[in-house]
């Protein structure tokens, strides 16, 4: 008998879960999500109801073509249900990285592709009235924790504004991030102003109440546990029913391990493991003190740690390639580093505490593309998915229906598995220990 490649486990209790469950309903319940106890046709099957994969099919259904979506767990399970919310518009290479390994056109449509996925967000928040969401566009601060990291991403700025005509990145002084954080921790920043906040969960669980409602089949619960090539197409095995498709989108990203059948995905990818903490609410004064624009947050480390403002808690989250899933050692440490930047929060309990996993590629850029005629994948969104995978989704819906969308650096034909991928885990920690040293010593 097929059987999943590794037990599921309850979502998380989240800080999202939490503000989701109170959370006034003031729509008509839609059912979302039964497994699927059938067997089904269609013209492209969905394999992950993630941000990707729901926005694959709504560029599907815009098109009238016939699709669903299967989901091993329920609706905001996997990442785009545990991020930290946060919209951005860059990749993990800044542009003028890009420019200089590529060349300046290059990074130019990159750049309209950063954008265009916070853009992307923005749509579905019109289109679904997800009010529930928060969107809020209010930027992203990058706090420079020396000098030297200072002076560099104010050159970064000032390139994007010279060779990108873009005037939405601003450099801050030490005692303006000062007084916006509420930290003395940082050397200055630069505010990325096209960027913003929203609640996870509500995103995504709103994106697929309005796909339900416009008769999309969304099945939760539904693991796709065998896939083959078939006569005209594609068979999907799921424990309740078979699914006939001629075209594949395979939207799985850090989980595609969940099962065999698309297993061959993770080896594009090095999951890495990202805990977040939320304190208790804040006390007013320290509500009145800290981040008071409401911002998303960044520092320039390279095991960076983000931070924002929500709920009336202050929540942190880093990358963490020590622990496992479940594990205090990454939330302790998150703590202390925390409690460093923000020495007022010492006396501040941690209320909720939660991880997940980052799908991060070699290249450090999302990838999409066909893996064969008949399948198409994207993933890879390196810790920035909210905004970008909300885009990447719709151009795997056109890859799939055999248009050429632009994608610059993002487009691959086949997969490309990591060098040596059974020795990420180890690789992953020797480079994290490497990296948590250099900024130790201010390097």
């Amino acid at each position: 008998m097929l059987v999943p490649r590794m037990p599921y486990r309850p979502q998380p209790d989240s800080l999202w879960r939490a503000m989701a469950a109170r959370s006034p309903v003031t729509h008509a319940p839609i059912s979302i999500g039964a497994p699927l106890a059938r067997d089904l046709i269609v013209d492209v099957a969905i394999i992950g109801a993630g941000y990707s994969g729901l926005s694959a099919a709504y560029a599907l259904q815009r098109r009238g073509v016939d699709c669903a979506v299967f989901d091993a767990n329920p609706i905001g399970w996997g990442a785009s249900g545990r991020n930290g919310g946060v919209v951005s518009s860059k990749f993990r290479l800044s542009f003028p990285a890009i420019a200089n390994s590529w060349d300046l056109d290059t990074a130019k449509r990159m750049h309209r592709l950063a954008h265009e996925g916070v853009r992307a967000v923005e749509a579905f928040i019109d289109e679904f009235k997800l009010e529930r969401a928060q969107f809020e566009h209010t930027g992203s601060l990058r706090c420079a924790h020396t000098e030297r990291a200072l002076a560099s991403i104010r050159a970064e700025a000032d390139w994007v504004r010279k060779e990108l005509n873009d005037t939405s990145m601003i450099a801050l002084s030490r005692e303006e991030v000062m007084r916006e954080t509420g930290s003395k921790g940082f050397a200055g920043g630069v505010l990325s102003a096209d960027a913003g906040t929203i609640l996870p969960l509500e995103y995504v669980r709103g994106i697929a109440r309005g796909l339900t409602a416009r008769r999309v089949p969304i099945y939760e619960s539904t693991p796709v546990l065998e896939m083959t090539r078939a006569q005209g197409g594609v068979l999907l095995r799921m424990p309740g029913g078979t699914v006939r498709a001629k075209q594949v989108i395979v939207a799985t990203n850090a989980y595609s391990n969940l099962t065999d059948a698309t297993s061959p995905y993770q080896c594009e990818l090095v999951p890495f493991r990202s805990a977040m903490i939320a304190t208790e609410p804040l006390p007013a004064e320290l509500d009145a003190k800290l981040m008071i624009h409401r911002r998303s947050y960044t520092e320039t480390r390279r095991m960076m740690k983000w931070f924002r403002k929500v709920d009336g808690r202050i929540l942190f989250g880093g990358r963490d390639a020590f622990g496992k899933e479940g594990q205090a050692t990454g939330f302790d440490a998150l703590r202390r580093a925390m409690v460093a930047l923000f020495p007022d929060l010492v006396n501040v309990r941690v209320a909720y505490r939660w991880s997940g996993y980052v799908g991060m590629t070699f290249n450090a850029l999302p990838h999409v593309g066909r893996s064969d005629d008949a399948t198409t994948f994207c993933l890879g969104y390196n810790g920035a998915g909210v905004a970008m995978a909300s885009l990447i989704g719709q151009h795997a819906a056109a890859l799939a229906l055999g248009e050429t969308p632009e994608l610059a650096l993002l487009a691959q034909d086949g997969l490309r598995p990591v060098p040596f991928h059974s020795l990420r885990a180890p690789g992953v920690r020797l480079v994290a220990a490497w990296y948590q040293f250099l900024d130790a010593v201010g390097a």
